[in-house]
């Protein structure tokens, strides 16, 4: 199936978007796109539940970004392309690796750590696509009409809403805080990425910023593999290679692409449709039991998707 989207990728990313407006069909094409990344990151939560099984947190916010610089080289050299970013676009790359290769691992995975739980997590990080909207405007030029705006206000509502039935004391509340940086984090990180996805292949984006955070991935991940207690079970090598390969790596390919073609605020907006899919993944793969608000609060931010994909940008 991968190598299926591959191509598609390629072949769809040779053309650069010279201005923020897109053409409906177009706009069409970078909605399913993200939607396939976003089906891609969904499962990243309970596979970051099953790797800190047998991994330390810290090693699989980290490692991961170092598995996938590794595989990210390869397919760079493979290419016959530079294995350093241009120097113009170092601070973009910058900004990406801050926000994707270490902010929201970093953050989730030490909310997971402290007890987040994956359903309510996935439901918290549905605010994403909000603060994905808002950094499209302040960085990426975009200018979302208003009912845009009344839907992706009345998502970030129903999530604000869910938080606030959750008790659990000060562990909760600074897990929940965690979760608002890693939403935060990835929403610079995607902005900036879909940004430069406009004029560059969005693997070769994700690659650059995995490769421009190597000299700090790397050392990090070697240390901590020899300091921390690691037990090589089936569930944690699984959930790794996930998270590795798949979460940091290969969504992010169709993710980058389907923001350049949709527009990073409207495209954005299919990632209300991840916290509905994790609970599934949680479910099937965890265990997991969910209350009614739950199920409620991710229904809610589904309607609201299908909203801001007919209040055209």
């Amino acid at each position: 199936m991968w190598a299926i989207l591959l191509s598609l990728f390629m072949s769809t990313q040779n053309s650069a978007i010279a201005a923020p407006t897109v053409a409906v069909p177009r706009a069409r094409r970078g909605t399913l796109l993200a939607f396939l990344g976003v089906l891609s990151f969904s499962g990243s939560f309970p596979a970051t539940v099953f790797a800190m099984r047998g991994f330390d947190p810290w090693l699989v916010a980290i490692g991961r970004a170092a598995l996938a610089a590794l595989i990210a080289l390869a397919c760079l050299r493979f290419a016959g392309l530079p294995l350093v970013p241009p120097r113009r676009f170092w601070r973009s790359y910058a900004l990406i690796s801050l926000g994707v290769v270490f902010g929201f691992p970093v953050f989730s995975g030490l909310a997971l750590a402290m007890g987040a739980g994956t359903a309510h997590s996935a439901v918290v990080i549905g605010l994403l696509p909000a603060a994905t909207a808002a950094f499209a405007v302040l960085r990426a030029g975009e200018r979302p009409r208003p009912a845009f705006w009344v839907a992706c206000t009345a998502g970030a509502l129903a999530i604000t809403a869910f938080t606030f039935t959750r008790t659990g004391g000060a562990s909760a509340a600074w897990a929940d805080l965690l979760l608002v940086g890693a939403l935060l984090s990835a929403a610079v990180g995607y902005t900036e990425g879909g940004r430069l996805s406009r004029s560059t292949p969005g693997w070769q984006v994700i690659s650059y910023a995995l490769v421009f955070s190597l000299p700090v991935t790397l050392p990090v991940t070697a240390v901590l593999s020899v300091t921390t207690p690691v037990s090589w079970s089936v569930d944690a090598v699984a959930g790794f290679a996930y998270v590795g390969l798949i979460s940091m790596f290969l969504g992010f390919i169709p993710w980058y692409a389907g923001l350049a073609q949709g527009g990073i605020a409207r495209a954005g907006q299919t990632q209300l449709t991840q916290p509905l899919l994790t609970l599934v993944w949680a479910w099937v793969l965890l265990g997991e039991r969910f209350g009614w608000v739950t199920v409620a609060a991710a229904l809610a931010v589904l309607v609201c998707v299908a909203l801001t994909q007919r209040a055209r940008t």
